[in-house]
């Protein structure tokens, strides 16, 4: 399996020195991660809106190693939040925040995270938005999951990820599937070892329903993070069965990645939220995008072979 290898090489500095430096890494990176700055990421957030879809925003970046980092990057969302509100665009564009960017991995780091997010989820919130929490490796989630529960006592909208591939995910689900909560469920992006993670595609395939029926059953709000066909028919059949009307759970897809689904689903009646992510620290990012599926990687292999 070439996914493993491809999440180490995402912690490899030689590896980012190495795919940094080719001159088609590039190109081929714009089709996951459109822009750099804000002034770049607008005309991509007002074409998205002006198409019938929704999104949530990332600013890449997560080697976070000073405090002084973490606050830069609060600060990063806080400008994003400003632009969204210029735009008149708050209703239509959530955030997505990834607790290391914030500080977590620091010495008192989960006070410190809990501290730059509380401002980011504060402003989202005036303007008619809200702030989901990504899930990162397994020995982040306990840290991530009471920041959420912290967050949701005075901003209830705040929502979080959980990853198919663990094994604790279903027993996160049937706490998390209450009234008013908003639960985004991947399949899993990191290297996570045997024993606390499924190592076989069939395998997380089968958690993925699993859960999701636990979401679709409960009393929150399902967010359907997949661009697998059967697995989106699967959601919109659990969905059915669970008697939800179109606007009581929704699809998440990434940028760049089966865009003609993303309408199709919208044209639908579907709530079709993309994934947006843009920053200059984007070789993590663009490197896990790889990993979770094989088409990603014979496209960017292609395109080096190609355009090299």
């Amino acid at each position: 399996m070439l996914g493993p290898v491809i999440l180490a090489a995402s912690r490899s500095d030689q590896m980012r020195r190495l795919i940094s430096a080719a001159p088609v890494t590039k190109q081929v990176v714009d089709r996951f991660i459109p822009g750099e700055t804000v002034d770049e990421i607008v005309p991509i957030v007002q074409d998205l809106t002006a198409k019938g879809l929704e999104l949530t925003m990332d600013v890449v970046g997560e080697d976070i190693t000073t405090p002084e980092q973490a606050a830069a990057a609060r600060d990063a969302y806080l400008t994003l939040v400003d632009r969204l509100k210029e735009l008149e665009l708050g209703t239509r564009a959530e955030m997505s925040i990834k607790l290391s960017m914030f500080g977590q991995a620091l010495e008192g780091g989960h006070a410190l995270a809990l501290a730059n997010v509380r401002p980011v989820v504060e402003a989202a919130a005036a303007i008619g938005t809200t702030v989901t929490l990504d899930a990162e490796d397994h020995t982040t989630l306990d840290s991530m999951f009471a920041i959420h529960e912290e967050l949701r006592k005075d901003f209830p909208g705040t929502g979080c990820v959980i990853q198919a591939y663990l094994f604790r995910t279903e027993s996160d689900a049937r706490r998390l599937a209450e009234a008013g909560s908003r639960v985004r469920l991947v399949k899993g992006a990191y290297k996570e070892p045997a024993e606390v993670a499924y190592q076989q595609k069939h395998e997380i395939d089968k958690a993925y329903v699993r859960t999701l029926r636990i979401l679709m059953e409960g009393e929150g709000y399902p967010m359907i993070g997949s661009h697998d066909p059967r697995l989106i028919s699967i959601g919109q059949e659990l969905a059915r069965r669970a008697g939800r009307k179109l606007d009581e759970y929704e699809f998440q897809m990434l940028y760049g990645i089966r865009s003609d689904e993303h309408l199709r689903l919208a044209a639908e009646g579907h709530r079709m939220r993309v994934y947006t992510a843009y920053g200059t620290d984007w070789y993590g990012y663009f490197m896990r995008r790889l990993a979770e599926k094989p088409a990603n990687l014979r496209f960017f292999a292609r395109s080096m072979l190609t355009r090299g």
